[in-house]
């Protein structure tokens, strides 16, 4: 592990940040330690105690690491929202004037927010009431307040589910219970859009600083095999790839990346990463169609 050399240096830390990074190493460290003993939480609770600790475990982590939360509203305002960003081009060709569309882990809602001016209804859920409490948006947008597990119930079937950077804050036990209550909410021929960190490329919450393995908030990082699997047992029997960089993406062959990933297993845990780190995308991009 690298935790202890990093607490000890600070110019290795600031060495190890990414260019995009405003935190000091002193934050970084102070909001290692707060995730770290709050995602352990999750970890050893069971289901019925994580249906309550969901919500209050990141209103809490918000309460006590008020700068990554200022920063990410700040950075959520500054990209999510953006028509031109990647994000947004990628989401934006599965939507129509029709589309009712869900969003998952909304957090600002600065995307759901964005896709009402080009849907009919958008419905944002998150677990946090710390972070929607003041969002307001247009008629067309509800935001609603769910327990992580299943979804709150919609007055209508959406057409468009989406989530972004959620997938891996769901205990690994409840992904498939979040996932079916997903498949259930789209009307028939409706979709999942799921984008979740590469797991063979991790880590990459706030551990990727200090831990060979998440240990953060990211409960599980997911291959693309092992999360297919799940949305097949979800009730996704249709279950498509993207692949791609800075919003260009394009539809590829499951089992040719299945294939990759295998490949990789086989090595050694060091040489399996570096290897994935310039070979795969960082993120997962998966799309569900309920048939």
């Amino acid at each position: 592990m690298l935790t202890m050399r990093s607490a000890r240096d600070n110019t290795w830390l600031t060495k190890m940040k990414k260019a995009h990074e405003q935190r000091t190493p002193e934050q970084l460290k102070e909001h290692y330690a707060i995730e770290k003993e709050l995602a352990n939480k999750l970890r050893a609770t069971v289901r019925e105690q994580r249906k309550e600790l969901y919500a209050t475990i990141y209103d809490e982590f918000n309460r006590r690491v008020p700068f990554y939360a200022e920063l990410s509203q700040q950075q959520a305002q500054q990209t999510s929202a953006t028509l031109g960003s990647p994000q947004w081009r990628f989401l934006r060709r599965f939507l129509r004037k029709d589309t009712i569309f869900l969003e998952i882990g909304a957090g600002t809602c600065a995307t759901s927010l964005t896709a009402t001016r080009f849907v009919k209804k958008v419905y944002a859920q998150e677990v946090s009431e710390e972070i929607i409490k003041s969002v307001q948006g247009p008629k067309n947008f509800q935001a609603l307040l769910f327990d992580g597990f299943s979804i709150s119930p919609l007055p209508e079937s959406a057409s468009v589910a989406y989530s972004d950077q959620v997938m891996e804050h769901i205990h690994p036990d409840d992904a498939l219970e979040q996932l079916t209550s997903i498949y259930r909410a789209l009307k028939p021929g409706g979709i999942y859009i799921c984008i979740t960190p590469n797991g063979l490329n991790g880590p990459h919450d706030i551990s990727r600083y200090f831990d060979l393995t998440a240990t953060g908030f990211h409960l599980k990082e997911y291959t693309t095999t092992e999360l297919s699997a799940l949305f097949q047992q979800a009730g996704f029997l249709r279950v498509r790839v993207y692949i791609g960089a800075s919003g260009y993406y394009v539809r590829w062959p499951l089992f040719c990346v299945k294939l990759q990933e295998s490949l990789l297993n086989h090595l050694p845990p060091r040489v399996k990463r570096a290897i994935a780190r310039v070979s795969l995308p960082t993120c997962i991009r998966l799309v569900g169609v309920k048939v």
